[in-house]
């Protein structure tokens, strides 16, 4: 077992650091015009009601494959014909990308970079998702020493591949680092890979966050 503290925290971005787009359906619904209660689809939130979402978790089909179902589904809510993620979140979240970040993300954020420690995002689609423009308007970003997009890279997690990225980026062992991801997937890729990890809990966010910075030897209050 890895002991001491750790040097860099490797954050996924969606669900992680933003919030979920189950979380904000009434952020979307207002955004696009939308009748409350028109989206259904939760997710974990409930995903006893999507099977799209169970079919996703049995590896049947790609997270992207998940996303671009629900893409399409609430393009055709509009009478529009959306084949890009970018074209959804652009659509839903362009008003205020700040709107959607979890608060307990941006605390953990800079207590680990006030406290000295390196901070990354290892994503599968943080661009191909949100736009390049995204970040540029989360005056947050900024604080980052490395951000590691499988939208350029073509190398998805799990692939060992791309966590060796981030870590070579960083210059540290992957047992210098703890990565959090709130899909099981990915984070059983960078255990089996020698990082620290944590399996973010989107329904318990102020939790994982807790769980990551003890690592650090820092607390989220």
């Amino acid at each position: 077992m890895t002991t001491g503290a750790a040097s860099a925290l490797v954050l996924d971005f969606g669900g992680v650091i933003s919030k979920t787009l189950f979380e904000t359906h009434d952020l979307t619904e207002a955004a696009l015009g939308l009748t409350s209660g028109t989206l259904t689809w939760k997710g974990p939130f409930a995903p006893e009601t999507d099977p799209l979402w169970q079919a996703m978790q049995r590896d049947e089909i790609t997270e992207r494959g998940y996303w671009l179902a629900r893409t399409r589904e609430t393009g055709h809510l509009l009478g529009e014909e959306w084949e890009e993620m970018e074209t959804f979140v652009k659509r839903a979240r362009g008003a205020d990308p700040a709107a959607v970040i979890r608060p307990e993300a941006l605390t953990t954020i800079h207590k680990v970079k006030e406290a000295g420690f390196r901070l990354a995002i290892l994503s599968n689609e943080l661009d191909l998702f949100y736009g390049s423009e995204f970040r540029t308007r989360l005056d947050f970003m900024p604080l980052f020493d490395v951000i590691v997009d499988a939208t350029y890279t073509g190398i998805l997690k799990p692939d060992i591949r791309a966590y060796r990225a981030v870590t070579d980026a960083l210059g540290l062992a992957m047992a210098d680092c703890v990565f959090v991801d709130d899909q099981k997937r990915n984070v059983d890729g960078g255990m089996d890979a020698g990082m620290r990890t944590v399996h973010f809990d989107v329904r318990n966010p102020s939790r994982s966050y807790a769980e990551a910075l003890a690592h650090f030897g820092l607390s989220l209050n």
